[in-house]
């Protein structure tokens, strides 16, 4: 069943949502199954368009779908965009704590075709969304950043890739050669001990040399979840120019 909300500007990063007085975002499940396991993810989007600009996937951080990626969905269905939370872990999976996290991120590390197998389940499910065939973008923040490198590692068709303070580093035994070459745009802090200025830097050296469009924005200081409202990485700052990137981005991708 659709959820409305009033679309009201989402101002917790500072940016000012424009949309006509009449429009409403609704919200509704999008369900999917990998190798006979389910997965749930929500779609955000807004009803009054005739057609939407295009479909923006994200992927959550280490501890699964909550309110803040629902809220970044909200944001992006106000302007325009059919936008997608997308569940890598699975409806059954338990996440009540930091261990939980890190066995299901963990898994998924250590076993890369899984992580592939599911991120294209996903793109697979959003693909069937209104506004598919203007083109999709994913994005996701911190391990979902680093399933942002992934996908576009394995090839995924996408029209472009964000990474919100993701892991950087590429697994042993991969590389460049199976991107699609969509444009890259990865947004950092300066200051993150999780994924350092090494780590881009040898990233943007790999896409140089694999000729993949690529550009990265650096926020002096910001350390490792510098989007992430309520934690004690936030930096409202950063948090505003990454968004005013990510949308740059979505203009001129979508």
């Amino acid at each position: 069943m659709f959820r409305p909300i009033l679309c009201a500007a989402l101002i917790a990063t500072g940016a000012t949502v424009a949309a006509p007085a009449s429009a409403q975002i609704v919200t509704e499940p999008l369900r999917w199954e990998v190798d006979g396991a389910a997965f749930e993810g929500m779609v955000a989007r807004n009803t009054n368009l005739d057609a939407p600009r295009g479909v923006v996937v994200i992927v959550h951080d280490w501890n699964g779908i909550d309110a803040y990626e629902r809220g970044r969905a909200e944001m992006l269905a106000a302007q325009g965009f059919t936008a997608v939370a997308v569940d890598l872990f699975g409806t059954d999976a338990v996440l009540e704590g930091i261990e939980d996290y890190r066995r299901e991120t963990g898994a998924l590390y250590a076993d890369r075709g899984m992580f592939r197998a599911r991120l294209s389940a996903a793109l697979e499910a959003a693909g069937t969304l209104p506004g598919a065939d203007a083109g999709t973008v994913i994005m996701g923040y911190c391990f979902g950043g680093a399933a942002v490198l992934e996908a576009a590692r394995m090839g995924a068709d996408l029209a472009g890739f964000v990474s919100f303070h993701g892991g950087l580093t590429t697994p042993e035994g991969q590389d460049w050669h199976d991107a699609t070459g969509a444009p890259m745009l990865v947004l950092h802090g300066s200051a993150d001990p999780v994924s350092g200025m090494a780590d881009l830097g040898a990233l943007m050296d790999e896409l140089q040399a694999a000729t993949i469009p690529h550009r990265a924005e650096i926020y002096g200081g910001a350390l490792h979840s510098f989007t992430v409202w309520g934690s004690d990485d936030y930096d409202l700052s950063a948090d505003r120019r990454a968004w005013r990137a990510l949308t740059g981005f979505l203009d001129e991708i979508l």
